[in-house]
């Protein structure tokens, strides 16, 4: 098969279409015939893994050199455990190597294609939408009439979080820069605040939950800005490589064993039953994917390029058959 192979470490110029082998299908895994994925800030960080991560993942090429977690298509094979699926089926979730014809997902990672999606809005949902979900209902324990605040709106996981936010009955106050104003708009909040223009941290307003994917601002004005029983949500990193995730995590972390408000973080897993309730929202069209660049398989440099430059909003799109 195709795949779009990671050949070293560096900039997407190690990223280099190639013919590998097609995966084999586990026991408990659906071979699925890949026809879109989409870019997540994980793929341009494993561009740039620092030295100790090397030791453990590869030290001059990554033992697993096909990059991509989202996936939809059509399940080509399942194996012999699969209850779910059957060859012939559209499915939509998460595996490893998805930037290929062919990826091997295992079975409680995928669930039925959302009917009212193409091939490529579904791709656009799995890890962004398991995120901001995961954030706002079990982190966040967002209720109806809440104040929700969403800083890093305009992203892929910030424009899911929006309108899920919504779909719990919240208030939801979108931060974005300007560029981003229009699009975030339309999909739903309550206010947009152009942070080049408003500093929200000035506004005097308090919020029941702070949702933050920018990373952008100290812990410091994040928590001015939360109720005295608030939640912070930490799901994001300031740009830069996975030092810049590491130590923001580790910030969180230690903040929370001592600040008086609940401070919370955590990294996303897509799991069938997720998948199910993104599904229900978005044919309820309550939740739509939102798709800012669409590459074939051979563009993923660009399209890696494109996402690791802090260009892209909502989702990137790679459309591979």
């Amino acid at each position: 098969m195709k795949a779009i192979v990671q050949e070293g470490y560096g900039s997407p110029d190690v990223l280099h279409l190639r013919e590998i082998a097609t995966p084999i299908v586990a026991d408990d895994s659906v071979l699925v015939r890949v026809r879109a994925a989409s870019v997540n800030a994980a793929d341009c960080h494993l561009l740039r893994l620092p030295l100790p991560a090397r030791l453990i993942l590869g030290l001059r090429s990554p033992k697993a050199p096909v990059r991509g977690f989202d996936l939809s298509g059509h399940a080509e094979a399942v194996g012999g455990n699969v209850t779910r699926f059957k060859p012939g089926d559209e499915v939509f979730g998460c595996a490893p190597g998805t930037f290929a014809e062919f990826a091997s997902a295992r079975e409680d990672r995928l669930a039925p294609k959302p009917r009212r999606l193409t091939f490529g809005q579904a791709a656009a949902v799995p890890v962004a939408g398991s995120t901001a979900l995961l954030g706002l209902r079990d982190h966040g324990h967002v209720l109806r009439g809440q104040h929700v605040l969403i800083c890093g709106a305009g992203g892929g996981v910030g424009t899911f979080a929006v309108q899920i936010a919504k779909a719990l009955g919240a208030y939801v106050t979108a931060v974005t820069c300007t560029r981003n104003v229009d699009l975030i708009r339309s999909i739903g909040p309550d206010e947009v605040i152009d942070y080049t223009q408003e500093d929200f941290t000035q506004r005097g307003r308090r919020y029941d939950v702070f949702f933050d994917i920018a990373a952008n601002r100290s812990l410091g004005d994040c928590r001015r800005v939360l109720a005295p029983n608030g939640t912070f949500v930490g799901a994001g990193a300031a740009k830069g490589d996975s030092i810049a995730v590491l130590t923001r995590l580790l910030a969180l972390l230690a903040l929370s064993r001592f600040a008086s408000q609940r401070i919370v973080s955590f990294m996303a897993k897509v799991c069938y039953e997720d998948l199910v309730v993104l599904t229900e929202l978005i044919e309820s069209e309550k939740v739509s994917p939102v798709i800012d660049r669409e590459y074939s398989l051979s563009e993923v440099p660009d399209a890696m390029r494109y996402v690791a430059g802090g260009h892209a909003r909502a989702k990137v799109v790679i459309n591979v058959s």
